[in-house]
């Protein structure tokens, strides 16, 4: 039996992922292994201590929350900043950990979660007459703790998401998103013509706005200049879908949550639809600001 030629192998290693990514890869999984052995509500105050204390030095996100709230919030003190720089990567350990705890977390999300706010009725409605709508989210809380609540009330919920680049964290990151609801829309062509199906059927989708759109328009952002993409008012206008921002806001014993929905936003321009999108993720950022994810780079 002849083994493969040597250009076959050559292929095959400049295919295979890079070394750093498959090291870090390794490392994440060891972890998540180790808090999975805990109880639950254990395992999420040790992931989120490993991610605040290892790894956010690492990882370069405590230079990165310090620039963010030079740039957006210069009044803060010295104090409630490295209390921000502490507590932010303690709430994304817990959230990651949450999301990879699968049924166990849905289950408990469903049972203790509370969902109020007065955009609540007119969600309850537009399910009743198989409306379609789009979701507004943000990098609050635990956006799959919303997930998993909607989905225990039986409401159509889809979300669109972006692959990891890593490819080894995407097969797994995939399988546990997964595990929380159906259906999930990567982003790419496959995943919209998937996506416009589901909104044209009357299904729900959450699409994420506070990441930095690269052909999107120039709006605001704590008061700072913050390319938005326009993808939610766009598909809200198209589809006539509700629109109205949602989010999960961690409770104080940092195992529940409370879902706030907000007030539907009116049909417009999109532009303007987006900036109050922006603006009352803000003020919600504002009251909430240990739990938005200020590692991102928001502001380029």
């Amino acid at each position: 039996m002849s083994g493969r030629n040597g250009d076959e192998r050559t292929k095959d290693r400049a295919s295979a992922p890079p070394l750093r990514d498959r090291l870090a890869n390794a490392a994440f999984l060891a972890v998540i292994r180790l808090a999975r052995m805990l109880p639950y509500h254990r395992r999420l105050p040790a992931a989120g201590w490993f991610f605040a204390r290892i790894l956010a030095p690492l990882a370069g996100w405590r230079r990165r929350i310090r620039e963010n709230l030079a740039l957006t919030r210069p009044d803060l003190d010295r104090t409630e900043i490295e209390r921000l720089v502490r507590a932010v990567p303690d709430n994304i350990g817990r959230s990651m950990i949450e999301t990879y705890s699968g049924a166990e977390f849905v289950r408990h999300t469903q049972e203790t979660a509370r969902m109020e706010g007065p955009g609540l009725a007119a969600l309850e409605a537009a399910f009743a007459e198989k409306r379609p709508v789009v979701l507004a989210c943000a990098h609050i809380g635990n956006y799959d703790a919303m997930r998993a609540a909607m989905v225990g009330r039986g409401w159509p919920f889809g979300g669109l998401y972006r692959p990891m680049n890593n490819p080894l964290f995407n097969a797994h990151y995939t399988e546990a998103i997964t595990s929380i609801s159906e259906p999930l829309f990567p982003r790419g062509r496959r995943g919209l013509a998937a996506m416009l199906r589901h909104l044209r059927a009357g299904g729900w989708l959450a699409i994420a706005i506070d990441q930095a759109s690269r052909d999107g328009e120039m709006l605001t952002f704590f008061g700072q200049p913050a390319r938005t993409a326009l993808t939610a008012a766009d598909l809200a206008l198209r589809h006539d879908a509700l629109l109205l921002q949602a989010a999960a806001i961690r409770q104080p014993d940092g195992l529940r949550f409370r879902i706030l929905i907000d007030d539907p936003i009116a049909p417009g321009e999109p532009a303007a639809m987006m900036q109050e999108l922006n603006d009352r993720l803000e003020a919600l950022v504002r009251r909430h600001m240990d739990q938005w994810l200020w590692v991102h780079r928001r502001w380029k």
